[in-house]
């Protein structure tokens, strides 16, 4: 393994959309970028080609969103998945692991983020148990922690069928500092954005901060639950 990875944090995060990034950790990202850590991200689909007003413009604005998205929070996006949108469950996640194992192998990284598995979107759903199958532990790895987010219009619609698989957050990241950035990458995605009352909307989302910030005596927090911790 390259001394290199050793000497410097490596993030990833693992969506399944871009935005998911923003609205589900802009905070964090900013935090770590600042904390001097190399921060990388990867999205699985265009999240646009399964809606019936699909066009290639819409699908061009979209990226175009994401590059904005990365300088505005201070992150690489790597090579995207080319999986189809809202659809993901029609491949063999084998495919999808195999995607992740190429990643995790040019960045080894030591903290990975991913969806949780109680979200409604059926694309979160496949990316998180894609990137828990392609991060199982191995011997003489880096890997410290695999951490999953919420996302504002898909976790919080988790039905009572799938209470075995919910959202409980165990950690809590001050964002506080890094809200205006939050903020400013959210404002990118206006096409992905909702009006109040919704808990997309920029509203929506700042109550969100603030009920996690209440939740652990901070002003404003993001909420992760930890899928898998190692101390070595």
């Amino acid at each position: 393994m390259p001394t290199k990875y050793l000497q410097k944090k490596n993030i990833l995060f693992i969506v399944a959309h871009s935005d998911d990034e923003a609205l589900g950790m802009g905070g964090t990202i900013d935090k770590h970028v600042k904390n001097g850590d190399k921060v990388y991200g990867v999205y699985m689909t265009n999240g646009i080609s399964a809606r019936s007003n699909s066009t290639s413009r819409k699908i061009k604005n979209r990226k175009d969103a994401a590059i904005l998205s990365s300088k505005i929070l201070g992150f690489k996006w790597l090579e995207p998945g080319n999986f189809p949108d809202n659809a993901m469950d029609s491949v063999p996640i084998l495919d999808v692991i195999k995607f992740i194992e190429k990643i995790k192998k040019k960045i080894f990284p030591s903290i990975v983020y991913t969806h949780n598995q109680s979200d409604l979107n059926i694309d979160h759903q496949i990316v998180s148990m894609a990137t828990l199958t392609a991060f199982r532990p191995e011997p003489k790895e880096i890997l410290e922690e695999i951490r999953s987010f919420e996302i504002p219009s898909s976790t919080d619609f988790n039905t009572a069928a799938k209470k075995n698989k919910i959202f409980s957050p165990n950690l809590y990241i001050d964002i506080q500092k890094n809200w205006p950035k939050k903020l400013k990458a959210l404002k990118i995605y206006k096409d992905e954005m909702r009006s109040k009352p919704h808990s997309r909307s920029l509203e929506g989302l700042e109550n969100l901060a603030k009920i996690r910030g209440n939740q652990s005596g901070l002003k404003k927090a993001e909420a992760f639950e930890v899928l898998r911790k190692i101390i070595r």
